[in-house]
């Protein structure tokens, strides 16, 4: 068996329950974007300087996301590049928000961040299982993923 079947055979034994599933189904992506969000607000103009062939696009955010999608790719090449889609549609998010928000992108995430959390921490109250990541902190990766492999089944995609 492939590490990424046993990951997400590992992480779907505790979300059995279909309220917890489709709570993750809404905060997942919430929390994936919120922290990409809070991660893009912090300052990044020094970046700009030290990688030549960032005009416009250097920020924190891309730098972490392309080590995030490195992990990713070490599991499943098709579950990277769905993750990849994903987080340039985060990016192009947070970037939006923080160009027309009168409320900064720092603020938006974090009140997401909190309550997708909350929703979150209810659905696993329901579920009766403690969430996959007080195990192993991979598991906070592996929620996404999860997510995705239900996607690409649905579209009939090798995952």
């Amino acid at each position: 068996m492939r590490k990424i079947d046993e990951l997400l055979l590992e992480y779907g034994q505790s979300h059995q329950n279909e309220t917890n599933k489709t709570i993750h189904w809404i905060c997942v992506p919430a929390i994936f974007f919120s922290i990409v969000g809070l991660v893009y607000s912090l300052p990044s103009e020094q970046l700009s300087g030290m990688l030549p062939f960032s005009q416009g696009f250097a920020n924190w955010a891309t730098i972490i996301l392309i080590l995030v999608l490195f992990y990713y790719a070490s599991l499943s090449l098709p579950l990277a590049l769905g993750m990849f889609f994903f987080s340039a549609l985060c990016i192009a998010l947070a970037n939006l928000i923080d160009l027309i928000s009168p409320v900064p992108l720092w603020a938006v995430s974090l009140i997401i961040f909190s309550l997708a959390w909350i929703f979150q921490f209810y659905g696993h109250k329901i579920e009766g299982q403690k969430p996959s990541f007080f195990k192993d902190l991979q598991f906070l990766l592996i929620g996404p993923a999860w997510l995705m492999h239900f996607i690409y089944k649905k579209l009939g995609l090798a995952y």
